[in-house]
């Protein structure tokens, strides 16, 4: 079967965001201060397009009970929070307090600051003492990517089924064709991506979307 592929070009990348639910002024806004703020390090910062896709997703599964694993300065987060469900509320877990900070004042204006819970430390242990039961709706995974599968390990058996876990950077640019990964990220990725796709709990899309996100949805 004969296969055919788009090359995304910035010309078809802004007709993709044109062609989409467009980000709104408190998003645009983050988008600026984030430049400001962090400079070099605001690639870390989810694309309007993928902000729109996390709210979708979030709606779709009705998510009550949300979990972040890396939050940066809030797109991902406000996000969600705009997608949750009535009474629904979301954990966020970063280390760096500067960064989130400027999450924080940004769901206080988008009104969110009840639905959204900050709690800075390591995620691995933060995860840890989440309740045991299956009862999240929805994860978003976007942190240190040596640290994947074990936030994998944590997540998986605290969904509900049919609850959504979504994972960014999956694609690592490319690299994860590599075959003599140079650097500690890219073999976790690699094995991350393999322990993903193998795990008889959940079904898995990868998608070829901004840097790669795995979606994977509980049996």
């Amino acid at each position: 079967m004969s296969r055919s592929f788009i090359t995304v070009t910035e010309e078809l990348h802004d007709y993709v965001v044109a062609h989409g639910t467009p980000p709104g002024e408190l998003e645009q806004d983050l988008a600026a201060e984030t430049q400001r703020a962090t400079g070099r390090a605001a690639g870390m910062q989810i694309e309007p397009e993928y902000a729109a896709l996390l709210t979708m997703l979030t709606r779709l599964v009705h998510a009550r009970h949300a979990v972040e694993v890396g939050t940066f300065t809030g797109m991902s987060s406000l996000a969600i929070g705009r997608g949750l469900a009535e009474g629904g509320r979301l954990v966020c877990f970063d280390i760096s307090d500067e960064y989130t900070s400027i999450a924080r004042r940004f769901w206080q204006r988008a009104g969110l600051a009840d639905k959204i819970e900050l709690r800075l430390g390591p995620a691995v242990e933060g995860l840890a003492a989440l309740p045991e039961e299956p009862y999240l709706d929805l994860a978003f995974i976007d942190a240190d990517k040596e640290s994947y599968g074990a936030y994998w390990d944590a997540l998986v058996p605290r969904m509900r089924p049919g609850g959504m876990l979504v994972v960014d950077n999956v694609l690592w640019s490319g690299h994860v064709l590599d075959e003599h990964p140079s650097d500690a990220a890219t073999a976790s990725l690699i094995e991350f991506n393999a322990k993903a796709a193998a795990d008889p709990r959940v079904d898995v899309v990868m998608l070829p979307f901004s840097d790669g996100v795995t979606l994977a949805r509980k049996r």
